[in-house]
């Protein structure tokens, strides 16, 4: 017999329809959203799409040119350097919801390339809370009732691509609280300190 819990079926018009027969996959279309199913438009004008990082832990990172945090652009880079043999990859979503962000992308990349050498990846200048927020910020709302409250908010996405942690401008991304996150969504025990 054919488990029922492993397959969607509609009802439609008074006939069955599974998934699969519908043209769409069983898997697919059973699953609850992770992060590997949004993507940003790129600083640089293509697609950053989460897909191409699955099996990695992501901290993304909400940002701003203008804002008493940017320093922390400093620390990100630092971070995402440091740990970025173990798989995670840190990435940045500039965004104007605060009023701190320049008005282009082009300026934003100038800014990030030369006063802090980043390198990774860099979202185009996106909304990150309130109706306008881009698929992946509204699903984390939907998923865990957090939305930025700041620039430099971090939202921590395990291996599995379920989000493991959110985080306020205030910890830092050299922290202990962050850096113990980050172990458990790599799948790894921390040292003591």
């Amino acid at each position: 017999m054919v488990e029922l819990t492993r397959r969607t079926i509609l009802a439609v018009g008074g006939g069955i329809v599974t998934a699969a027969s519908a043209g769409g996959s069983m898997s697919t279309m059973a699953a609850e959203p992770v992060a590997w199913d949004f993507s940003f438009p790129d600083i640089d004008g293509g697609r950053l799409d989460f897909a191409a990082f699955r099996g990695k832990a992501l901290l993304v990172v909400n940002t701003a040119s203008f804002c008493g945090y940017t320093y922390q652009y400093e620390g990100l880079e630092k971070l995402h350097q440091a740990r970025a043999a173990e798989g995670l990859v840190v990435i940045g979503v500039p965004s104007g919801d605060f009023n701190q962000e320049s008005g282009d992308d082009k300026t934003v990349k100038a800014f990030c390339d030369t006063r802090f050498g980043i390198s990774f990846p860099l979202a185009g200048i996106s909304h990150v809370r309130g109706p306008q927020a881009a698929p992946f910020y509204a699903w984390v709302k939907q998923t865990s009732g957090w939305a930025p409250a700041w620039n430099f908010n971090k939202v921590l996405v395990a291996r599995d691509g379920r989000v493991t942690g959110t985080f306020g401008a205030g910890e830092e991304p050299d922290g202990t609280t962050i850096s113990q996150a980050i172990s458990a969504a790599l799948g790894k025990a921390t040292q003591p300190a």
